[in-house]
């Protein structure tokens, strides 16, 4: 199917894990696909897979700049919707618990600054910039990344990283009343663990191999998600098989939740 034709997505953090693999889906779908990243390497070899997988150069877009710099995320940002000529759909995909301590008590008010202004305030930079184009134009998909944590805690990411996430479900559906008129929609997704290279690095370093086997055998499908499945969830809700759906938060956990 081709739901995504003529249609313009933005999709930040996208060199690597669940962004690249969102912007190849929605490039299958016929989507003109801008991606940002903090690493300009990664947006180089995601282009060049791009290429490989035969699709043309003028399809996959980059800009290279840093979320947590608020001058460089503005500015970032407005290259961005320049060189793409507007924005449809847009993916906020970017956030991270950027390798911050677990527990409560050893955060810093520096751990929690740069959580915030990743997970939150560049979110809230982007949509500064994208929904008055949607409003414009009456026309907008807003997907926003939340996560498991932010919904029922997390076994290897901190408070902050669990705050912010929660916050993001709670944007999500103000965002979704207020622009709601202007059919816009805005709907969050949740992942479960993800097994990208960061995650499995932090689950090595914070629970053992026992507890790590429990929490498997804790999700009903018995794996961990892959960036395909979260990927995929991304696709409907930007689409307009989706244009009566707003305001929701989708669980993509293999059931996990139900288990506590």
């Amino acid at each position: 199917m081709k739901r995504y034709s003529h249609k313009r997505v933005l999709i930040t953090a996208g060199g690597k894990s669940i962004g690249q693999s969102t912007a190849f889906r929605l490039l299958n779908e016929g989507a003109k696909v801008l991606i940002t990243d903090i690493d300009p390497e990664a947006l180089e070899q995601t282009k060049a897979l791009a290429i490989k997988k035969g699709y043309s150069s003028d399809l996959l877009l980059t800009e290279c700049f840093d979320l947590q710099d608020a001058n460089d995320c503005n500015n970032g940002f407005a290259r961005s919707i320049e060189q793409l000529g507007g924005v449809d759909v847009l993916v906020s995909n970017a956030g991270g618990s950027l390798q911050t301590p677990y527990a409560f008590l050893d955060e810093t008010d520096n751990d929690w600054h740069k959580v915030i202004e990743l997970n939150i305030m560049a979110t809230v930079r982007l949509l500064r910039q994208v929904i008055p184009l949607m409003v414009k134009n009456e026309y907008g998909r807003i997907v926003l990344l939340g996560s498991k944590a932010g919904r029922y805690g997390s076994l290897i990411a901190g408070a902050n990283y669990s705050t912010v996430k929660g916050g993001i479900s709670a944007l999500t559906r103000q965002i979704a009343m207020e622009f709601g008129p202007k059919n816009i929609t805005c709907n969050a997704v949740c992942p479960g663990i993800v097994m990208t290279d960061r995650v499995q690095a932090l689950w090595a370093e914070r629970r053992t191999e026992s507890e790590r086997l429990k929490v498997l055998h804790d999700v009903p499908l018995r794996r961990h998600a892959v960036v395909e499945d979260i990927a995929s969830a991304i696709a409907f809700y930007g689409s307009d098989d989706a244009s009566f759906v707003t305001g929701t938060v989708l669980d993509v956990n293999g059931g996990q939740a139900m288990c506590g």
